[in-house]
């Protein structure tokens, strides 16, 4: 009897190696259930699982993120902490990264009462060059700290997003490379700002042109403001849509060209004819629950796809909690009211970039001028939609 059950089992294995050897169509659905770094290396074991992997890879279009909060159990910041566990889980090979965390935690400014001191440095060489290493070869990563930050729970898109304006919290947006999307990343500071660099950048002369958000950084500066609207003023007069806000500093790519604590702008140029988006400001008027949930909705009007469709909410740090009355998380939750499925990220900032615009196909509405981009104690809702 033992010797029979020996021989089934032999039976049974050996029609699973012939089937895992040799039967394409069974190995490529085993793969789409194998996150993406460890196709990668599954890649390697013989040339049909090479070809299966190969062909599952080209599915993997659909971006996703990472998001964290509260206070570290480690010397690095919370999305730091955990960023590398959970880019092992991910389904797709990033190209871009979008990288968000509050500027207090990420920097060590935060004042520890307990220890009496402040806390250690947290932003580092050490902690960029960890961070380009998560990621492939070639991947762009945008590293932004601000005063608060907006974020989804990692693992679904109908989780409520929440506002963190105090404590620790961040988020890495990760985009694949998507056909019919072109992401190209920008920096300028005011020695390399020209009208070439401008257009080397997408930013001008590019009919493909559909959203740009931007992040300025060091604006209060001497000079920040005439920087920011030569940045802006070409920008205005494109049939694209902008948004974004003023950060606190960037951590990534590393400034070469500028000096620490100069003023200057980063940000992605998505351009393509899958790249779709619409924005709404909510202005000082908008002040209670109703009236900003009345406002989100008009932009139900440009019926932007669900599928990989991101929400941004750029707002003023004099926005959220105290401005609606001790009401916490009130944007966020209408937003979420509105678009359910949608994911929102964003950041409470130093002044907000955008206007009311729609970018869909081959138009634009809603022109603007350079001066009613620029903002406070505002809101600027944004959706983007990536094919």
């Amino acid at each position: 009897m033992g010797e029979n059950e020996d021989f089934t089992a032999y039976l049974q294995d050996s029609k699973g190696a012939y089937v895992l050897s040799n039967v394409a169509e069974v190995v490529e659905r085993i793969l789409t259930f194998v996150p993406t770094k460890s196709l990668l290396r599954i890649a390697s074991v013989c040339r049909l699982w090479r070809n299966c992997a190969r062909r599952v890879l080209r599915t993997h279009q659909q971006l996703t993120w990472v998001s964290a909060c509260g206070p570290s159990n480690t010397e690095a910041h919370v999305l730091c902490s955990i960023l590398a566990e959970e880019v092992e889980k991910v389904f797709l090979v990033p190209k871009t990264v979008l990288a968000l965390v509050d500027y207090e935690g990420f920097t060590g400014r935060a004042y520890c009462y307990r220890q009496n001191k402040a806390k250690k440095n947290r932003h580092s060489p050490d902690t960029v060059e960890e961070l380009n290493l998560l990621f492939p070869k070639g991947c762009d990563i945008m590293g932004i700290t601000t005063p608060g930050v907006v974020l989804t729970p990692s693992g679904s898109c109908s989780s409520l997003p929440q506002e963190y304006q105090e404590g620790e919290a961040g988020f890495a947006i990760m985009l694949p490379s998507i056909e019919g999307v072109h992401i190209k990343p920008f920096h300028f500071c005011k020695k390399s700002i020209s009208p070439t660099a401008l257009k080397d950048a997408g930013l001008v002369d590019n009919p493909e042109l559909r959203v740009v958000l931007i992040f300025v950084y060091e604006a209060y500066k001497t000079g920040g403001s005439q920087f920011l609207s030569q940045i802006l003023e070409p920008l205005a007069k494109s049939k694209a849509l902008i948004a974004g806000g003023l950060v606190e500093s960037v951590f990534s790519p590393p400034r070469q060209c500028c000096s620490q604590g100069a003023y200057g702008v980063v940000g992605l140029a998505l351009s393509g004819p899958k790249v779709q988006g619409a924005s709404v400001l909510l202005n000082q008027e908008v002040s209670n629950p109703k009236a900003a949930e009345a406002t989100i909705q008009r932009l139900k009007a440009a019926k932007i796809p669900e599928r990989n469709t991101l929400g941004f909410m750029f707002a003023c740090v004099g926005r959220g909690q105290n401005y609606y009355h001790n009401q916490a998380n009130v944007e966020a939750e209408a937003f979420h009211k509105v678009f359910p499925n949608t994911p929102l990220f964003g950041l409470f900032g130093n002044g907000e970039i955008g206007c009311d615009r729609i970018v869909k196909d081959d138009y634009t509405l809603c022109d603007t001028d350079t001066d009613s981009l620029q903002h406070e104690y505002t809101t600027v809702m944004t959706l983007v939609h990536l094919g």
